[in-house]
C-alpha cells in the first residue's frame, strides 16, 4: 500500500494543479459569475442592466435593442426583469455592486425610493446610467446621466394636436384618460404635459382619468369602466399604444366606432400602434422610441473611461397622423 502511495502522489499532485489550474481559468473568463472579474484582464466592460419588465410592446423592443447593442459593442450585459417591482430592481442593482460590475444601468419602475441603493453603486465606485424613466433624487450626484424621452413634451404634442382639432368644439369635450403605472415618470410627466397643452381651450375637459398600467389588459379594463359611467366619451387619451389597443376592444365591444366616434390619441408608436393608426383606428400618435441600446452603450464606454457626459441626454422623436404611419409602416423597426 505505501509502494502505491508514493507512486500516485505525483499524479494527485498534477491532478490538483490541473483543477486549480482549470477553475482559475474559468474563473478568469466567467464573469457571468464573478461580475466585473474579467474586465481587468480582457479591459472587456461589464453592465448590469434591470429591466422595467415586459408589459409592452415598446417594453420589448426597448430589451432587444439594449441585448443587440450590448453584443455588438462587446460589453457583457447582466440582464434583469424586475417585473415592474422595484424592490427587484433595488435586489438586482445590490446584486451588480457584489458582482462589481464596471456600469450599472436600469429604468425605474418607479421615481421614487432610490437615494439609499444609488448611494451604495456610488460608495463602491460603480457610475449609475438611467435610461428610459428618470429618478426624482435630490442628489444628482448618483447617476451619471439620463437617457430618455422628454415625456412632459410627448403629453403637450398629444394635447396641442387635440386642441388644433377641436377648436371649433362650441360644447364641452369629453376626455376619458389611460394613465400609465402609478408613479412612474412617463404617466406622471405625459398627464401633466397633456393637462397643461389642453388648457388653452375651456371645452377640453378630462372627465375620467385612471392607471391602466401601461398594459392592453389594463386598458381594456379600465375602458370598460369608463364607458359604463360616462355615457358620452368624445376622446380617448392613453399613456401608450398597448393601452389604447386594449380600449379599442372595450370601444368596439360597446357598439362605438373607434377612431370615428372616440377620438384615439396615444403615445408610442410602436407596430401595432402604428397600424391602428393607419387603419384609422387611432387619430394621433406621439412617438416614445424604445431604441436606445446603442447611446446606452456608448454612453456606459464613456464614464468607464472617466469622460465627462451630459447629465441629460434627450432621444428624437417625432409625431404620426393616419397618413404618416401608413408611409413609415413598410420601414418600421419596432
Amino acid at each position: 500500500m505505501g509502494k502505491m502511495r508514493t507512486q500516485s502522489a505525483p499524479w494527485r499532485a498534477a491532478a490538483v494543479l490541473a483543477s486549480v489550474l482549470l477553475v482559475g481559468g474559468v474563473a478568469a473568463c466567467g464573469n457571468s459569475d464573478t461580475g466585473g472579474g474579467g474586465t481587468k484582464d480582457d479591459g472587456k466592460i461589464t453592465m448590469g442592466f434591470s429591466q422595467v419588465g415586459a408589459e409592452s410592446g415598446w417594453r420589448t423592443a426597448n430589451t432587444i435593442s439594449i441585448k443587440e447593442a450590448a453584443t455588438a459593442a462587446g460589453i457583457e450585459l447582466k440582464f434583469d426583469d424586475a417585473q415592474q417591482k422595484q424592490e427587484n430592481q433595488i435586489k438586482a442593482i445590490r446584486n451588480y455592486i457584489q458582482q462589481k460590475v464596471d456600469v450599472i444601468a436600469f429604468s425605474p419602475v418607479v421615481e421614487s425610493g432610490w437615494d439609499t441603493v444609488l448611494k451604495e453603486a456610488k460608495d463602491a465606485g460603480i457610475p449609475v446610467i438611467l435610461t428610459d424613466r428618470s429618478v426624482d433624487s435630490a442628489d444628482k450626484s448618483l447617476y451619471k446621466t439620463f437617457l430618455g424621452s422628454d415625456f412632459v413634451k410627448e403629453g403637450k404634442l398629444a394635447g396641442e394636436w387635440l386642441v388644433e382639432q377641436k377648436k371649433t368644439a362650441s360644447g364641452p369635450v369629453n376626455i376619458v384618460e389611460l394613465q400609465g403605472s402609478t408613479g412612474a415618470a412617463p404617466a406622471n410627466d405625459r398627464k401633466k404635459g397633456f393637462a397643461e397643452a389642453i388648457a388653452a381651450n375651456p371645452n377640453l375637459k378630462v372627465i375620467a382619468s385612471q392607471t391602466g398600467d401601461f398594459t392592453r389588459a389594463g386598458g381594456k379594463q379600465v375602458m370598460e369602466q369608463f364607458l359604463k359611467a360616462n355615457p358620452k366619451i368624445d376622446v380617448l387619451f392613453a399613456h401608450n399604444d398597448d393601452m389604447g389597443l386594449g380600449a379599442l376592444e372595450a370601444i368596439t365591444a360597446a357598439g362605438k366606432v373607434p377612431g370615428k366616434d372616440i377620438t384615439i390619441i396615444t403615445i408610442d408608436a410602436v407596430k401595432d400602434g402604428m397600424q391602428a393608426l393607419a387603419d384609422g383606428k387611432f387619430n394621433f400618435i406621439a412617438e416614445c422610441s424604445p431604441l436606445l441600446g446603442p447611446q446606452l452603450m456608448d454612453l456606459a464606454k464613456k464614464v468607464k473611461a472617466g469622460q465627462e457626459v451630459p447629465p441629460r441626454i434627450e432621444t428624437e422623436e417625432t409625431t404620426f397622423t393616419t397618413e404618416q404611419a401608413k408611409e413609415a409602416l413598410p420601414n418600421r423597426k419596432y
